[in-house]
């Protein structure tokens, strides 16, 4: 198994920027999909890219993709695929998720007890055992269904890449940790600009800046799956990858991170999470409210998550919350502003239609990623 298939899922709408990341990771893309990567890679890509990426949900190892349109051919193809190139004698398997979009076969109970009884009856024949004690390490499957093509992939990762461990109480409407970095990556932001949240909640729009001014991985501290496949990645692969991560920090670099709320006690959490992430020192949180941003310096991003009105209560109070974002914001010489939100008078009440926006999907939530682009600053002369 010199070189393998992976899949790394990720934000519908955001594939643009997760296929950068693995391509600058120096792994060949093999196909876009509405919400999936495929690359190929050695067995080194398993650790490199579930340490490394950050817009990625998880890594998947593929291991088959074929026709079906009935339970039978779903069976009979299921029982096809080598599962003992992969999954040991003692080896705890099942499968943890099937999706079906367009497809004939959309039960996801029925595809999941069918394709493991497959796997059961293939490996019964190689291993020459009727019972499985399943104490080894866990292989997790996850099967997609798109128009009667099926992908079948074994998860590397286990608990969500967006579960950097930094993060352990998050405030009200967290956005997720990839999804935050994802947007970041898509504005011309770099490590030695000015960034403002002025909704910053629990913190993850600044602390995924922050860490990524100061190259740490999001995965460096975290653990795997994949880590227990003795039998498929040596333990020499893991420690590569984290020494490589490892070598890549830069956390005595400056920077002008900030992060406000108009909550006491989310400031407290947002600040415990950014020591817990190693970037505390990188950002400055202060308790104030958002008609009172402002900052002496010109060229500045904003890029926040302000309220959406999900809860019915909140919603009264959202065309105010976005005409002072917006009258505070245009006090801002030449910055440029960037926020994720649902709400659709969001323009209307900033009080400027966006230069573009974007549909990304938070989970079941559409939303909109509105950009309001100020002016590049001048080149520095030589």
């Amino acid at each position: 198994m010199d070189k393998m298939e992976w899949i790394a899922p990720c934000h519908f709408g955001l594939e643009s920027v997760l296929k950068r990341e693995i391509q600058e990771l120096g792994y060949e893309i093999i196909q876009v999909e509405d919400g999936r990567i495929t690359f190929g890679g050695g067995i080194d890509a398993a650790c490199r890219a579930n340490i490394f990426l950050r817009t990625a949900e998880r890594i998947l190892l593929k291991v088959g993709s074929f026709r079906a349109v009935t339970f039978e051919e779903l069976f009979q193809r299921t029982k096809e695929i080598p599962w003992e190139n992969y999954i040991p004698e003692d080896g705890k398997f099942w499968v943890a998720k099937a999706a079906s979009v367009k497809s004939k076969l959309f039960s996801p109970s029925d595809i999941q007890s069918i394709m493991k009884k497959a796997m059961v009856e293939r490996m019964k024949t190689r291993y020459g055992i009727s019972w499985f004690q399943e104490t080894g390490a866990s292989y997790p499957v996850r099967v997609f269904l798109m128009k009667d093509i099926v992908t079948v992939g074994i998860d590397t990762t286990g608990v969500s890449l967006h579960k950097r461990g930094y993060r352990p109480v998050a405030g009200k409407a967290p956005i997720a940790e990839n999804l935050a970095a994802a947007l970041i990556m898509l504005t011309p932001w770099r490590k030695d600009r000015i960034l403002v949240d002025p909704f910053c909640g629990s913190g993850t729009f600044p602390i995924e800046a922050a860490m990524m001014a100061a190259n740490i991985t999001p995965g460096m501290n975290r653990s795997f799956t994949a880590e227990d496949w003795t039998n498929l990645i040596a333990k020499k692969n893991w420690y590569e990858a984290v020494n490589e991560a490892h070598d890549k920090v830069d956390d005595q670099i400056e920077t002008d991170i900030q992060g406000y709320d108009a909550d006491p006690e989310v400031i407290r959490t947002a600040r415990r999470n950014a020591e817990e992430a190693g970037v505390g020192h990188l950002i400055h949180f202060q308790q104030r409210e958002v008609k009172d941003l402002r900052h002496p310096k010109k060229y500045g991003f904003v890029i926040t998550n302000p309220p959406y009105g999900e809860r019915l209560e909140e919603k009264s109070s959202l065309p105010r919350i976005y005409q002072e974002f917006g009258q505070a914001f245009r006090e801002l010489d030449s910055w440029s502003a960037y926020m994720i939100t649902s709400y659709e008078d969001a323009e209307r009440y900033f009080g400027r239609k966006a230069d573009r926006n974007r549909k990304v999907y938070n989970g079941m939530l559409r939303t909109y990623f509105y950009q309001f682009q100020g002016p590049k600053p001048p080149k520095q002369k030589r």
